[in-house]
């Protein structure tokens, strides 16, 4: 663990003694006492006990403004009313048939009928899953072997598509992972065309491209504009396909997604999150003739058609189904997406103003209902227009201080704000008071770095840390 700044973790600490508690205890039971990779933080995560709207209450009855919103599938907020409602119904229906039911066909019909490319629907349990479904049917389709994706961009934690998410994002290659795996991985850096074609060009074994269309983790690191464009030129001209991953974007960009926002079209799309309203679920959509290798055909289907087998004891179970029906009608006419979006414009102005008022080189940028931090990052114009165009160096955005990034996310959250270390994500759900409410701790929070001399004014000040 990071040693962290004395005086954040004594107060923390102190106003958390049941969430430390339970920390302890998980730490006998789970390696690095977390389920989840993210939720590990210094000193110890919050325990949560209950959440509503756009809040959300900890076990020693502390109350927060929620911009983590359920690693981003809660859009709606916690506990819509729509969606809570469909699944109390379905539980006392039955929570897994062991057999196909009337919800999975309303639920893809959704789909369907939302993500322009939607040609046919597989579900599955998680993106995860949907993004190793997509690998596998590319390379079952097109018969090649191999992946080409971006530095940074997240796909899940499969073997394929974990290497190059972490720093050094290149080198080495991640723990389990075999060597002759990670090299069927073309890493490309992010934003850069002319790396991907010089790739396509002289490896004729590529079977698809993957990319997340708002840049990695929901545009951390932002993709310059028209990037989306000339990458599906490129791989139309080397007839090779191309992922959309929308784990994140679907159904957060616009009803139709980043690819409906942006206008481009890929051959295949993951969706996860928001598609099953909070619950587990996901699915891979797109062009028939690729999913169609999910069919059965004939007596020798396997051996034969190439049918790519695919299972799963909870796709599409009737809860989840349930869930994602009633989220993805109430996101059918964009209200819900625009509120969100509305809420995380007025907190990136209001916050970059508590940013100049204190004179450090910090920025909040970021688009659609995302809202990221970025501690020292220079003067605001010039980063901002950097980090738009995609020029900003993206080992910095995603690799930012850990004792800064873990300061500042205990400091929100003694001011009673949870977020995602230095990444926010706004709901439809969220009021003009906990919008207060989040300004509000962020100027106390850079009250409280800068007294502790975690930072300095006019920019860092590496002497000032502890």
């Amino acid at each position: 663990m990071e040693e962290f700044v004395k005086g954040i973790s004594e107060e923390f600490g102190d106003a958390l003694n049941r969430s430390r508690a339970l920390y302890e205890k998980a730490s006998k039971i789970f390696p690095g006492g977390v389920t989840h990779d993210l939720r590990y933080y210094a000193p110890f995560p919050i325990y949560a006990s209950r959440a509503d709207a756009g809040r959300k209450w900890d076990v020693d009855g502390r109350e927060y403004v929620d911009l983590w919103m359920g690693h981003g599938a809660l859009m709606l907020g916690h506990c819509f009313p729509d969606m809570v409602a469909a699944v109390s119904e379905q539980v006392a229906r039955g929570t897994h048939y062991g057999a196909c039911h009337e919800l999975e066909v309303e639920w893809g019909e959704w789909v369907a009928k939302l993500i322009p490319t939607a040609e046919r629907v597989r579900f599955t349990s998680s993106g995860t899953e949907a993004t190793l479904m997509a690998l596998r049917l590319a390379r079952t389709f097109s018969g090649k072997r191999k992946v080409l994706k971006f530095l940074g961009h997240f796909h899940g934690w499969h073997d394929n598509l974990i290497v190059g998410v972490l720093p050094p994002f290149d080198e080495p290659v991640p723990a389990g992972i075999l060597r002759e795996v990670a090299d069927t991985v073309c890493l490309c850096a992010p934003n850069r065309i002319d790396q991907v074609e010089d790739v396509l060009n002289r490896d004729d074994d590529i079977a698809c491209v993957i990319v997340e269309p708002t840049g990695a983790s929901f545009g951390v690191v932002p993709l310059r504009p028209g990037f989306l464009e000339e990458l599906r030129r490129v791989t139309l001209q080397h007839d090779v396909l191309l992922i959309f991953d929308e784990v994140i974007t679907g159904f957060r960009c616009s009803p139709g997604g980043a690819q409906a926002h942006y206008n481009v079209k890929p051959d295949l799309t993951s969706l996860a999150k928001i598609l099953a309203g909070g619950l587990p679920g996901g699915c891979l959509t797109g062009r028939q003739d690729i999913m169609d290798l999910l069919e059965f055909r004939g007596e020798r289907e396997w051996d034969t058609c190439r049918k790519m087998p695919h299972q799963g004891t909870f796709n599409a179970n009737p809860v989840s189904a349930a869930a994602g029906i009633a989220t993805l009608r109430a996101i059918e006419d964009g209200t819900h997406i625009a509120a969100a979006n509305r809420n995380a414009d007025v907190l990136r102005d209001r916050l970059n103003a508590v940013i100049s008022d204190h004179g450090v080189e910090w920025v909040v940028y970021g688009d659609f209902s995302g809202v990221k931090f970025l501690p020292e990052s220079g003067p605001m114009t010039k980063s901002m227009q950097e980090i738009a165009g995609g020029s900003y160096d993206y080992r910095r955005l995603k690799t930012p201080d850990p004792v800064i990034r873990d300061a500042f996310r205990a400091s929100m959250q003694l001011e009673g704000v949870d977020l995602n270390g230095l990444v926010g994500m706004t709901a439809s759900v969220h009021t003009e008071d906990d919008l207060d409410h989040v300004v509000q701790a962020f100027d106390r929070t850079l009250h409280r770095l800068i007294r502790q001399g975690l930072i300095g004014r006019n920019g860092p000040d590496s002497n000032a840390r502890s």
